[in-house]
């Protein structure tokens, strides 16, 4: 059970050199559950289907999670009008669900309250800074009347973007954390993980780091850059990472998105539990004190970034009571094999086999090198047509044959 006593906000916890863990990705997790389309990824599960988001909040809780995020990924009314998808919810009716499942749940642990904006279709299309910070400023509305705790500017691929969201979310007056989703080579203007850190920094975040698109070892390595970066230019800021549950090694600059596999087709790539501890043993190493995870992540994830910071944190998370510590719940298997698994260095060494013999071991990437202004990128209402799709069709075609 998490420490008694009242709740401290996350600066305090932060400054205080506690580890704070952050919960997992919901868009993933319904969607496979059955309550969010892929395509669109919006939240309104969160008004449609609330006991489905308040019970995965609950999970995480168990699992160890300090931080509900509202599930309010892609809640603007852009995103969510955009390319014929019908809502029957508006974005503040979304978000406010969101906050008061979330603050629920949070109120049953030791749990903050997070409200999310991410990246606008608005953006992409090269509407004005005006516009795209109103849209971030509606969604505010809702988190400043719901109270949450603090703020979190989270998947944002161009650094430019991710600064709006920050300027915005901090007239708040709430602590804001900003999580890009890019890799080691920079956003996608070629802007260096470090030079990210520092201009978000300078426009207001207090927590920096990385979220989705990446494995948790890219990402680690990513916000170790941008810690770098921060501290040369004798700023301060706290660091965050939110990775990916997937295996991502032969991914380019647009990360998981570009694998042929996304997003349908990456089970093979999901992380065990076991690479959980190795990953939260080495966020914590590199200096990293808010350790979440993003798409793919479910609570066991959690739960083992829990017990391998369960020392440095001073207690266990509940569903430990469900799981013994490197296997040792084996100990009363059946089957003299499986006990003798019962052991940390069995489970440490072993190489997990995919089971599909003809399957190569990594991909080879779409390489579309398409961003902000291309013409592929400009959104709209309308549903995408045959007509928009042939074309787009027979480039994926040409890409295949190119980088084969």
């Amino acid at each position: 059970m998490a420490p008694a006593g009242a709740k401290r906000n996350i600066l305090e916890r932060l400054d205080a050199g506690e580890i704070v863990i952050g919960d997992g990705g919901f868009v993933f997790a319904l969607e496979k559950r059955g309550y969010v389309k892929a395509g669109p990824w919006t939240p309104e599960a969160a008004a449609e289907h609330p006991e489905a988001v308040r019970q995965l909040h609950r999970e995480f809780l168990r699992s160890g999670s300090n931080v509900m995020q509202t599930f309010t990924f892609y809640a603007s009314d852009d995103k969510l009008e955009n390319r014929g998808n019908a809502q029957r919810f508006t974005g503040a009716q979304i978000n406010e669900a969101a906050c008061d499942l979330a603050r629920e749940v949070a109120n049953e642990g030791d749990a903050m309250v997070a409200g999310g904006v991410s990246q606008t279709p608005s953006y992409l299309s090269c509407k004005s800074e005006a516009e795209v910070k109103g849209i971030f400023k509606r969604q505010l509305n809702v988190f400043v009347k719901k109270n949450v705790d603090f703020m979190i500017a989270e998947y944002f691929e161009h650094v430019e973007e991710a600064e709006w969201a920050v300027q915005v979310l901090k007239t708040s007056g709430k602590p804001v954390c900003a999580s890009l989703c890019i890799g080691p080579d920079g956003d996608l203007n070629g802007v260096s993980p470090g030079d990210c850190a520092v201009r978000l920094v300078k426009a207001g975040a207090n927590i920096v780091g990385i979220n989705c698109h990446f494995d948790p070892m890219i990402c680690v390595k990513t916000v170790k850059m941008m810690k770098e970066g921060v501290e040369r230019a004798g700023l301060k800021a706290h660091y965050m990472v939110q990775p990916l549950a997937y295996h991502t090694p032969d991914c380019n600059c647009q990360g998981f998105i570009d694998l042929p596999e996304f997003p349908f087709g990456l089970e093979p790539r999901i992380l065990t539990r076991w690479d959980m501890h190795k990953y939260a043993r080495e966020a914590f190493n590199v200096g990293i004190r808010f350790i979440g995870g993003c798409c793919g992540f479910e609570p066991y994830h959690i739960r083992a970034v829990a017990e391998e910071l369960a020392t440095e944190r001073g207690y266990l998370p509940a569903a430990s009571v469900k799981h013994g510590n490197w296997g040792a719940g084996l100990e009363m298997h059946t089957k003299p094999w499986v006990r003798a698994r019962a052991r940390r260095d069995y489970w440490e060494k072993l190489k997990p086999a995919s089971g599909r013999p003809k399957c190569p071991a990594m991909s080879t990437p779409d390489s579309w090198g398409v961003t902000k202004g291309h013409a592929d990128l400009m959104q709209h209402k309308e549903a995408t047509s045959l007509d928009e799709l042939k074309p787009l069709f027979e480039k994926a075609k040409a890409n295949k044959v190119l980088f084969s």
